[in-house]
């Protein structure tokens, strides 16, 4: 019996391209205009999932109620704020390369992220990136966004490989506590501001700087065409 072929599956916020604080800001300014005060680094530690689940994490804390009509206000106010920033969003060390690299040698690879396509396209270009032509799943075509294992399942039945067998690359807790559920393989990039350790307790077997720093031990993670 013939063993799995190796596949990647990658978030894309704080993974493949620096926009973590972006969407921290962004997330600001839109529980600020509801009249919620909340700490920055509380937002961070919540990027990665679902904006619909973050927003209830985050209103839960601060005790304001969850009104159907005021999460979606603030989801929509956040996609705003964030297409503001987008011009100063680039795509992290190594990772055009590192896709490059995973392309020429043959091995699938796709993007699974919590985003929709409304925050996920723009930046999508900035990676030379396209829908069209990429096997890209956004938040849109799944029931359940991170910590759920849904995006990543939909990603490997798009590449027509088994999740089980494919690792997951990303750098939220979010992202490794969704690998676990798929059955995957997790790598943490600590490009998006979360620990070591962090990663290391979510789920990811190996932890690496950036794409730039993954590139260069491709060979030691199943990178081999």
């Amino acid at each position: 019996m013939a063993p799995a072929k190796s596949s990647f599956l990658f978030d894309l916020d704080g993974t493949l391209v620096d926009s973590v604080y972006q969407h921290v800001l962004a997330w600001h300014e839109a529980l600020v205009g509801e009249g919620i005060s909340l700490s920055i680094w509380r937002i961070h530690r919540r990027i990665g999932m679902s904006g619909g689940l973050l927003v209830n994490m985050l209103l839960r804390e601060t005790g304001f109620e969850l009104d159907p009509a005021r999460i979606d206000r603030i989801s929509r106010v956040h996609a705003d704020a964030y297409r503001r920033r987008v011009v100063d969003v680039r795509p992290l060390p190594g990772a055009r390369e590192l896709l490059s690299a995973l392309t020429e040698a043959g091995i699938p690879w796709a993007i699974a992220t919590s985003g929709r396509m409304e925050t996920a396209g723009p930046v999508l270009g900035k990676l030379g990136l396209s829908p069209n032509e990429h096997v890209i799943v956004t938040r849109d075509e799944v029931r359940h966004a991170k910590p759920d294992p849904d995006l990543f399942v939909a990603a490997a039945e798009r590449l027509s490989v088994e999740v089980s067998a494919s690792t997951v690359v990303g750098d939220s807790v979010w992202d490794m506590l969704a690998s676990r559920r798929a059955r995957a393989l997790g790598i943490g990039l600590l490009s998006g501001g979360y620990g070591t350790e962090e990663l290391e307790r979510a789920g990811a077997y190996r932890v690496f700087e950036d794409p730039a720093d993954m590139l260069a031990h491709l060979d030691e993670i199943g990178g081999r065409s």
